[in-house]
């Protein structure tokens, strides 16, 4: 089988990015998704807030990602469902798996990553304590209730204040559960400030910021938890533990972008988002190979998702209808004080039109700052925030004028604090 373009992963990213390639000209596309429908995580998201920046109305999950698999089959894009990639290589050689078809190899023009992330699981941060049933990550009790039917507990706690748990606190309280609480190592939340609103403070839910579970306890099923107080290490603080019988406990403790594919290809990964790095065409380190997602870097809105699948997948169908011209100029950019990382890791200045825009997370939470971005040593731009979080990510657009005719070969955002 011989396609021009692969879409790996039928999520938000995977569909936007396979749409918007074939409105740029490009026939022959084959989208992969190994669960039994397309549409990704947002099949099991029933709640509502998505789509306010794509669509301009409020929308759940399903609805959402119903709005893409209608262009998808309107355009006629070709999909395999229920089919599992094994490995990928340089070359863009595809090995996939499936009951109808068995093992398939697949030779691509082009390719477009857009797989996802996973949970951490309890085996990611070793809580001490047996080994009981009745823990689950947060995803996969979101799944059992609002796409399988069952019910995970009747007592919950929840480790974590990802956005996923804030809203399946929510989502347990509606179908009958008594949430005890939420317990957060950091001392900020993890999620969007508008689900700590909706999510726990209208339902009454606390949410224990510094805290992590020193115990868990149960042998058939859990019977509690040991709760202590953390200090700024985040090491347990003795004489602080307090004992919380509970029936289950959901794990909301971080996204991982799923990149074993990516490993297979040999992309160069982020240390930091443990994605691939990419430029400003969503290419990765392997020319043609692109990605887009929650496979780059962990997203807070969708929105977000499908407008850099579209841009994976316009410059997919670029590189395959016109190519690339080879660039040795490209300028890196670099996280400074107060930035975790920034996306994308390098630019090419001849293949931006007009600006660019620049992702980033702060690895803190400040308060009326500025954020300085520098070309070199030169401050081309400064962006006053009332505040920054680590669980909101921060967008930067740079006009590519203030880019052109420079020598410097760094491009690096970073918080200006008080005194500098």
């Amino acid at each position: 089988m011989d396609y021009d373009i692969v879409v790996i992963g039928g999520g938000p990213a995977g569909l936007a990015a396979a749409v918007e390639a074939k409105k740029s000209g490009v026939d022959n596309i084959l989208i992969i998704e190994r669960d039994r429908e397309l549409g990704g995580i947002l099949q099991q998201c029933i709640h509502n807030g998505f789509g306010l920046h794509e669509f301009k109305e409020e929308l759940t999950g399903p609805e959402y990602a119903e709005r893409f698999i209608d262009q998808v089959k309107e355009l006629n894009i070709e999909y395999k469902i229920d089919t599992k990639v094994l490995n990928i290589t340089e070359d863009k050689i595809i090995s996939a798996v499936n009951s109808k078809n068995g093992l398939i190899n697949i030779i691509a023009k082009s390719i477009i990553l857009s797989m996802g992330c996973r949970e951490r699981t309890r085996g990611a941060i070793n809580i001490p304590g047996t080994r009981p049933a009745g823990i689950f990550t947060a995803g996969t009790a979101q799944r059992y209730i609002n796409m399988e039917g069952y019910m995970v507990g009747k007592k919950i706690f929840i480790l974590g204040s990802g956005d996923i748990g804030l809203i399946m606190a929510r989502r347990l309280t509606l179908e009958g559960a008594e949430v005890i609480g939420v317990a957060e190592l950091m001392p900020y939340s993890g999620g969007l400030t508008r689900n700590i609103v909706q999510c726990l403070h209208d339902y009454n839910i606390p949410l224990l910021l510094s805290h992590t579970i020193t115990r868990i306890d149960g042998k058939d099923r859990i019977d509690g938890i040991e709760l202590s107080e953390v200090d700024e290490d985040n090491r347990p603080i003795p004489g602080t533990e307090k004992y919380y019988e509970c029936d289950t406990l959901l794990l909301s403790v971080g996204l991982i972008p799923e990149n074993e594919l990516s490993k297979s290809a040999n992309l160069k990964l982020d240390n930091i988002t443990g994605g691939p790095i990419v430029n400003e065409f969503m290419e990765t380190t392997i020319e043609g190979i692109f990605a887009c997602g929650n496979v780059v870097h962990v997203h807070d809105l969708v929105d977000y998702v499908s407008e850099e699948g579209r841009r994976a997948g316009k410059n997919a169908a670029k590189y395959v209808l016109e190519g690339f011209s080879k660039s040795e100029r490209v300028i890196q950019t670099k996280a400074g004080k107060g930035i975790r990382y920034i996306v994308p890791q390098a630019i090419r200045l001849e293949n931006i039109d007009n600006s660019i825009t620049l992702f980033m997370r702060s690895d803190d939470v400040y308060s009326n700052e500025t954020l300085n971005v520098k070309l070199g040593e030169e401050v081309i731009r400064r962006i006053k925030k009332r505040t920054l979080t680590p669980g909101e990510m921060e967008r930067v657009n740079i006009d590519i004028n203030l880019l052109k005719d420079t020598v410097a070969e760094t491009l690096v955002v970073e918080i200006e604090k008080e005194g500098q």
